[in-house]
């Protein structure tokens, strides 16, 4: 983690994700982090972070989708 937001920024996007799907923010963590959900922000920040967060839930949902996550 190069940049000093990068870990705001991650933490910005777990709370989005814990809020749009009404979970407490720890639960939201071990599924973003079970689907590799955390290491898709963390692989793509230098892309992932020029969106919106919005933008950066909807493809935490996908990618959790594709690694085998329920929740849409």
């Amino acid at each position: 983690m190069g940049d000093k937001y990068q870990i705001p920024y991650t933490n910005a996007c777990i709370r989005a994700f814990a809020k749009r799907f009404n979970l407490p923010v720890k639960v939201a963590f071990e599924y973003l982090y079970a689907f590799k959900g955390i290491d898709f922000l963390v692989e793509f920040y230098e892309i992932e972070h020029l969106q919106s967060i919005e933008d950066a839930v909807d493809d935490l949902i996908v990618c959790c989708a594709n690694n085998g996550g329920t929740l849409r």
